[in-house]
């Protein structure tokens, strides 16, 4: 496993206010927005692309384009929704499809399987997971692990806020003959006894668009 943390003041100050409990659901939107948009300069790093013969007004020349098959983008939901706007800001020509998983509040690295909306073949595809929260990193395994079994061997997990208890589950049990790398902003201090990310932000999906009894 690849761990890229971000470090650079606008992510910090952003983070600052993303974590202010005061903060309103409007502004907390447009910064996951921003910071995921951030996080994608390096999460596309190694992004596949091949040569295009263009026009400038000046001068023919061999560019760059993104390779078929295109990337897919795929956010947990509901809270990888927030997400999703910045990661196709930044790569417009990307599918994007959905899976929703939860967790097993009995069983914190358990987790069920609500929705999918995914090709079933993803081979020779570039995926990229997203979701606010790496927490205890059963979420992450799972969907990694559920896009592995439709041939995905390229997975790249875009998180704002990861636990250390959550990267070390992950790097434990991720199968190793996925290509996989994560991208945080920050790693926190620890995991509460209700396996929430501490100092963390909260609940993401109901700061982002309210409570759900």
């Amino acid at each position: 496993m690849e761990l890229h943390v971000l470090n650079h003041p606008l992510v910090e100050h952003k983070l600052t206010v993303l974590r202010d409990k005061n903060t309103p659901s409007s502004t907390f939107r447009e910064l996951i927005s921003e910071l995921v948009m951030l996080e994608a300069y390096e999460a596309t790093r190694n992004l596949d692309v091949v040569d295009k013969p263009i026009e400038t007004p000046v001068a023919p020349m061999i560019g760059k384009h993104i390779a078929e098959p295109r990337p897919i983008i795929v956010p947990v939901l509901r809270a990888g929704l927030g997400m999703l706007d910045g990661m196709t800001r930044m790569i417009p020509s990307a599918e994007v499809g959905f899976l929703g998983m939860k967790r097993d509040e009995d069983n914190p690295t358990k987790q069920i399987t609500y929705a999918n909306r995914l090709p079933e073949d993803l081979t020779g595809r570039q995926c990229f997971l997203i979701d606010p929260m790496l927490a205890t990193g059963g979420t992450l395994v799972a969907a990694t692990h559920y896009l592995a079994e439709r041939g995905a061997k390229d997975v790249t997990a875009i998180n704002i806020i990861a636990a250390p208890e959550g990267l070390k589950f992950v790097q434990e049990q991720i199968d190793p003959s996925i290509d996989f790398k994560v991208v945080v902003c920050a790693v926190d201090e620890k995991l509460n006894d209700k396996a929430y990310i501490v100092p963390g932000l909260g609940d993401a999906g109901d700061r982002l668009y309210g409570v759900i009894d």
